[in-house]
């Protein structure tokens, strides 16, 4: 049995309320190009990870269009919290919600791993790299302690975990250290952030290695709406 990992962020769905992506430049048509090349692309088999900004719905019920059309997409889906996902709520709320509407797909990352295809996926949603305020400090540690109680476990359990965040870690030449200092302490490899789009904003986002770490921007405009192999 072929398994294969994939990412993609920012899908940004408003099949449950209005407003639709198409307003912004090169984002026409954006949820049947999704559909396409998804389909196109991924098997039963394969595990995609979604990084955030998954739905506009501000509560999670009126999410349900949009979960109901990401767990019709082939494979398996793990997703973490993007800043624009009001509807989050906590894990257990969101896996019941799953559970009572055959939502049998889909998985959440938060404060935990998942195995696929022998690879540890870790992540959280991070923060701002320029966090400079208390409130934004405290935001940003949390996320930090989220990162590292995902990361730990699946270190102790003898993988080498590939990360997942929202937020850039490294943007317009500046780092988020709170952040990569976990990376480097775990030995991370790999890492995979959304968060960035249109072409100005993604030249500053930055894609290439850094201290032993390769770093991917995997905003769906920025993939041209076709989640990417990870490895």
């Amino acid at each position: 049995m072929i398994m294969s990992v994939y990412a993609i962020a920012d899908l940004h769905l408003s099949l449950g309320t209005d407003k639709p992506m198409e307003v912004f430049e090169g984002w026409n048509n954006y949820v049947e190009r999704i559909q396409k090349n998804w389909q196109k692309l991924i098997t039963d088999n394969d595990t995609v990870v979604i990084a955030g900004d998954i739905s506009w719905a501000a509560d999670i019920n009126d999410a349900r269009k949009d979960f109901d059309f990401i767990n019709k997409l082939n494979g398996k889906k793990i997703i973490l919290k993007g800043n624009h996902d009001f509807w989050w709520t906590t894990k257990s709320k969101t896996d019941k919600f799953f559970a009572q509407n055959g939502f049998d797909t889909i998985s959440v990352l938060h404060n935990n791993y998942y195995v696929a295809d022998g690879l540890a996926l870790c992540g959280t949603r991070g923060w701002f790299y320029d966090a400079e305020t208390d409130a934004d400090m405290k935001i940003l540690m949390r996320e930090v302690g989220r990162l590292k109680l995902s990361i730990e476990p699946a270190v102790k359990a003898g993988y080498s975990p590939i990360v997942f965040l929202h937020y850039p870690p490294i943007y317009n030449n500046m780092e988020c250290k709170e952040i990569t200092d976990v990376l480097k302490e775990y030995n991370i490899r790999k890492c995979f952030y959304g968060h960035v789009h249109g072409r100005n904003a993604a030249k500053r986002a930055f894609t290439g290695e850094c201290e032993g770490i390769r770093y991917e921007l995997i905003a769906c405009d920025r993939l041209g709406f076709m989640p990417l192999a990870v490895l």
